[in-house]
């Protein structure tokens, strides 16, 4: 099924260039904005305006939250009848050490707020909240894919894998701009998608 948007496009595999195309350029807007800077490191709210920033050309429901239960192959995230209590919850949640940051990550994952684009959202977040609280972020290029999605998946029972991971990852150039884009590029292979050069952009 393919999503209504605003670019009245019709066809999957030209919606999926167009919003990566878009995404990309709004990312690296938030970046060379200083945009990131100014948002509340893990609070929803943030993740909603990073969501909104990023897909709000394309989508309606872009900063909202989801509408209707969605799954990943046997995976189910959050019903809808607990999401709004889920994000309340996990916001609430300490973010004071590189393992509660991780913690607290896995969980957004598992609630899944959005339609669509909750991967690329939830990493730009993610990578807000290491830097005001440990002042890292992940160098996503440094992700293994298929480790990094078989970690994920396993994450919602023992997340101890997805730690390690990522803090093999973790840089202290939390102002590069190679390095963010690096991971803009990458987080589009996370989720399947063809990519294209941000050099392109």
């Amino acid at each position: 099924m393919i999503l209504e948007n605003k670019l009245k496009i019709t066809d999957q595999v030209e919606l999926s260039r167009e919003e990566e195309k878009i995404s990309k350029t709004r990312a690296k807007e938030m970046f060379e904005t200083g945009y990131l800077n100014e948002l509340e490191a893990g609070t929803f709210d943030s993740l909603k305006k990073i969501h909104k920033y990023l897909f709000g050309e394309i989508y309606e429901f872009a900063g909202t939250l989801r509408k209707v239960n969605i799954a990943k192959g046997n995976f189910r995230f959050t019903p809808l009848a607990y999401l709004e209590e889920a994000v309340k919850n996990i916001e609430k949640m300490p973010q004071s050490t590189y393992e509660e940051i991780i913690e607290k990550y896995v969980e957004m994952n598992v609630a899944h707020p959005f339609r669509e684009g909750n991967g690329r959202s939830t990493r730009i977040w993610l990578d807000v909240i290491l830097k005001k609280e440990l002042n890292l972020v992940v160098d996503w290029a440094k992700v293994d894919k298929t480790d990094y999605l078989l970690a994920m998946e396993r994450s919602p029972i023992k997340d101890i894998e997805i730690k390690e991971l990522l803090k093999k990852s973790l840089t202290n150039k939390v102002n590069d701009r190679e390095i963010y884009m690096k991971g803009i590029d990458t987080s589009y292979l996370y989720e399947g998608y063809l990519t294209f050069k941000t050099e392109d952009l």
